[in-house]
C-alpha cells in the first residue's frame, strides 16, 4: 500500500472522503516522521483498513472523523467480537488495537478527533514469547555451509557474510540489507539504522570484516558510490530478505538445523551466547538495540543456568 495513494480511489473502503484523506496524512507521517519501516506501514494500514470497514457496516453509513470521535464502548465491543469470529488471535487483535490507538493519537495531535473510550481500551492478554536461538555448534555450521549453497563463487561469499554479520553483530536482517556501501571501510564498530530510525554502533568482529572483504573482492557489481547497497542479488539490485530466508531453509535441510533456524533467529543466539559468556545485560540491551530492558531480559529467561548464576553471585544470601 502506498504511503500517500496514487490520487485514485479511497484507501479507507467504508470512509469518507475526510478520513480517507486523513489516513493517507497519517500513513505520511508514518514513513516520514516516525520512520516506519515499509512492512509496519502496511501492517498499519491493513489494521486501521479493516477497523473502518468494520464500522461502515456496523453503523451503516460511510465512516468519518466525527464518527470515530463518537464510538461507544459497545462499538468497540462489537469490533472486537466480530474479530473473535473471523477467527483471528490474540495477537493479531492486540497488533490492531495498537494500529488504531496511534491512528487516534496522531489525529488528536493533528488536530482532529479524539476518543478516550478508544484509548482506555485494552489488548487481550498474551501468553509471554520467548525468543528461540540456535545452539553455538548449529550456528557455527551454518556460517561453515553457506558458501556451499550457490555455484556462483561471489553468490556463495555473499551468503556467508550476510549470515556472519547477523550472527557475529545481532543485527536484524532489515537492517543488515539496508546497509549501503557508505559503510566502507569497515572499521572496529559498525553504525546500524534500527527502528524508529534510531542508531546503535555495534562492534564488528574480524570474522565478520573478513566474510565481508570475501564477497567484495569477488562481487562483480563494483560501481554505485556510497549509496549503492552492499548486499546484492544476482541481477545487481538491494538483495531482498526472502533470498537470505530461503538460504536458512536449505540450511535447515542440509544440516538438520530445528525448524526455527532463521535469519531472526540468529540474532537471537548472538544475544543468548553473548549472555551465557557473562555479558552484561544492558550492554546486550544497547548491542541490540532495544528501547526497554524488560525486551533483553527475556533472554535470562532462555538461558536459565546464566540466570541462576547472576542470582548467585549478586544475592547477599547467596554469599559465603
Amino acid at each position: 500500500m502506498s504511503d500517500t495513494g496514487d490520487g485514485g480511489g479511497s484507501l479507507l473502503p467504508g470512509a469518507d472522503a475526510r478520513l480517507d484523506a486523513a489516513f493517507r496524512d497519517f500513513l505520511g507521517w508514518l514513513a516520514h516522521e516516525r520512520g516506519a519501516a515499509a512492512p509496519t506501514r502496511d501492517a498499519y494500514a491493513r489494521d486501521i483498513a479493516g477497523f473502518v470497514a468494520f464500522l461502515g457496516q456496523h453503523l451503516g453509513q460511510a465512516a468519518g472523523p466525527h464518527t470515530l470521535g463518537a464510538l461507544a464502548i459497545v462499538d468497540l465491543r462489537a469490533w472486537l467480537a466480530h474479530r473473535h469470529a473471523a477467527g483471528h488471535a490474540a495477537v493479531s487483535t492486540a497488533r490492531a488495537i495498537s494500529a488504531v490507538k496511534t491512528f487516534y493519537r496522531w489525529a488528536a495531535r493533528a488536530g482532529g478527533w479524539e476518543n478516550p473510550a478508544v484509548l482506555a481500551l485494552r489488548a487481550p492478554r498474551l501468553p509471554r514469547a520467548l525468543p528461540r536461538p540456535i545452539g553455538e555448534e548449529d550456528a557455527r555450521a551454518a556460517l561453515d555451509a553457506a558458501g556451499e549453497l550457490a555455484d556462483t563463487p561471489w553468490i556463495a561469499a555473499r551468503d556467508t557474510a550476510v549470515l556472519t554479520l547477523l550472527y557475529g553483530c545481532g543485527l536484524r536482517i532489515g537492517e543488515a540489507l539496508a546497509l549501503d556501501r557508505g559503510i566502507l571501510p569497515l572499521g572496529d564498530t559498525l553504525r546500524v539504522l534500527g527502528k524508529g530510525r534510531k542508531q546503535r554502533d555495534v562492534p564488528v568482529l574480524p570474522a565478520v570484516r573478513d566474510a565481508i572483504d570475501a564477497y567484495l573482492r569477488l562481487c562483480p557489481f563494483r560501481d554505485g558510490g556510497t549509496r549503492a547497497p552492499l548486499f546484492l542479488g544476482a541481477r545487481g539490485g538491494r538483495l531482498r530478505a526472502e533470498i537470505v530466508q530461503a538460504a536458512l531453509r536449505h540450511l535447515r535441510a542440509m544440516l538438520g538445523l530445528p525448524e526455527h533456524a532463521t535469519p531472526h533467529a540468529l540474532r537471537h543466539s548472538f544475544a543468548t551466547h553473548l549472555l551465557g559468556a557473562g555479558a552484561d545485560l544492558r550492554a546486550i540491551q544497547d548491542l541490540l538495540g532495544h528501547a526497554s530492558l524488560t525486551t533483553t531480559q527475556r533472554y535470562t529467561a532462555v538461558d536459565p543456568a546464566r540466570m541462576l548464576e547472576v542470582y548467585a553471585r549478586a544475592h547477599p544470601r547467596a554469599k559465603p
